[in-house]
């Protein structure tokens, strides 16, 4: 069996932490799959898509996302923050993907600016040669993914935002 692996990423969004949360409170897993379709220009698709660049070859799949809880608390100094915790896979080939599981923390940094970390995990499929693979490029395919995913949603939080 393959060894974990993981992928941390964060984006800033110049709007106040409130209004964040109140956009991902309406419904976390529509605005995941509304930032990446909306970023990928695939209105039609029912799944969200993970998508990479390497080189000239634009690498994809779309994924089922499942949010598995969204809490809300304080950390040490007392500031509110967000967790969602999600999980995701490939919507087809599933044995070809490694499943991600996340959170993703969602915390102000200033009155006007909110930060989105972004911590997964995920064991690369196929045993040895899956993590032969992982190594060689599969890893820097999933971080483009993940940096690619939380870029979208900063962009699209920020148009939903601007717009409310």
């Amino acid at each position: 069996m393959s060894k974990a692996r993981e992928i941390h990423c964060y984006d800033y969004v110049n709007y106040p932490y409130e209004k964040l949360r109140t956009v991902l409170g309406e419904n976390s897993l529509d605005v995941f799959k509304d930032a990446t379709r909306s970023a990928a220009k695939r209105a039609k698709s029912v799944a969200a898509e993970l998508h990479a660049n390497i080189g000239a070859i634009e690498i994809g799949a779309e994924i089922d996302l499942e949010i598995k809880s969204v809490t809300e608390d304080k950390d040490a100094r007392s500031h509110p923050r967000t967790c969602i915790r999600l999980e995701w896979e490939a919507s087809k080939a599933t044995r070809l993907f490694p499943v991600m599981n996340a959170e993703l923390w969602i915390y102000p940094l200033t009155a006007t600016e909110t930060q989105l970390d972004f911590r997964g995990e995920y064991t690369p499929p196929l045993g040895a040669l899956g993590g032969a693979i992982d190594s060689l490029v599969g890893h820097k395919i999933a971080e483009a993914s993940v940096h690619r995913l939380v870029k979208d949603l900063a962009e699209y939080l920020r148009r939903s935002a601007a717009a409310g």
